[in-house]
């Protein structure tokens, strides 16, 4: 099993010059780079990280399932040295995620490893399944409560990898809206974060209105000793990676968030 770290950085698949930044992240120390799938392949992207690279595992957070080959990521894994490509799957959306995420890690099972594969999993029946056909899970939007929970449903042999919003603002009403203004609002309407959201007790009032509440509970903002205390708390409750939005976060925070973390 690929061993993702304590600390991860995420970037995202539009920014230029992600080889150098992972070439930079890797000689800090960051234990693994995610590089999000968006609505498509990464797949040729994550390539020329690994190769651009020495030692740091490249995961894919996340592939879609519903639109990127099976075969396609065999390909990848294959073509790859071992222990640099982390399959991260999800985005099975449909009637039954389930079945769909299930037939596709068949086709999987002869040429990428479970060892090697994270799933992008949420709710109770996707954190079982990453126990039993996956290295682990990947969450977003989560509480530390969740994250307590969702530990007892891996168990203490799977990885849990928690992304986060991270917002460098100290005042509480600019980095609130900072963060209203982002992905948040968009993916508190997605079916599965909002039935996520709702498991974790916030009330529909506080997701329509992206509450105070909601937001301090999912996202992590502040100077850097409240971000690094807040994060802490995540690790306590469970999680083995912090995974951070680097390009969000101002340079100087690059080493010191290893030094605090990793």
């Amino acid at each position: 099993m690929t061993t993702l770290g304590k600390l991860g950085a995420t970037l995202g698949r539009t920014e230029t010059g992600v080889v150098e930044t992972a070439v930079e992240l890797e000689e800090l120390g960051y234990g693994t780079l995610w590089l999000p799938g968006g609505q498509g392949s990464n797949l040729p992207l994550i390539t020329e990280v690994v190769r651009g690279t020495t030692k740091i595992p490249v995961a894919s957070g996340i592939l879609p399932v519903v639109r990127v080959p099976a075969a396609d990521v065999a390909r990848a894994y294959a073509d790859l040295p071992a222990g640099r490509f982390v399959a991260g799957l999800g985005g099975a959306h449909g009637p039954r995620p389930l079945a769909t995420l299930n037939s596709y890690l068949d086709e999987l099972d002869d040429t990428v490893p479970a060892s090697a594969r994270i799933l992008s999993a949420l709710g109770p029946k996707m954190l079982e399944l990453a126990r039993d056909r996956a290295a682990g899970a990947y969450p977003y939007l989560v509480t530390t409560d969740y994250v307590a929970s969702a530990r007892e449903i891996l168990g203490p042999d799977r990885q849990l990898a928690v992304l986060f919003n991270v917002v460098a603002e100290t005042d509480p009403a600019t980095a609130r809206e900072a963060i209203r203004a982002g992905s948040l609002r968009f993916l508190s309407g997605v079916p599965g974060y909002a039935n996520n959201l709702r498991r974790m007790g916030f009330t529909d009032a506080d997701i329509t209105g992206l509450s105070d509440r909601l937001v301090d509970g999912v996202t992590v903002w502040g100077g850097f000793d409240t971000v690094v205390a807040r994060l802490r708390e995540y690790v306590e409750a469970g999680a083995d990676q912090v995974v951070v939005p680097v390009a969000d976060l101002p340079r100087e925070w690059w080493p010191r968030l290893v030094e605090a973390l990793a």
